[in-house]
């Protein structure tokens, strides 16, 4: 419980001290200063929802991988 409490407070510590980023090459800055302010924001959307799909799968690919070595050092440890 007390690792959980640990985990949860500093999730909500990084959630409040993050500052906007804007993750934009400069060809995209430059293309997205001549558009304008709105569609300006829905091109940074994008690039950073482009930026986090890879990180979403390879933390699922770790995570099963985790999983599987757990499951074999459990199933090992009661075949010995």
């Amino acid at each position: 419980m007390k690792k959980c409490m640990v985990i949860f407070s500093l999730l909500i510590i990084f959630c409040l001290c993050f500052q906007l980023t804007e993750a934009q090459c400069s060809m995209c800055t430059k293309t997205a200063q001549q558009l304008g302010e709105k569609p300006a924001l829905g091109l940074n959307q994008g690039i950073l929802y482009l930026m986090f799909s890879p990180f979403v799968i390879v933390g699922f690919i770790g995570f099963r991988w985790w999983k599987n070595n757990k499951q074999l050092e459990a199933a090992e440890q009661q075949n010995t």
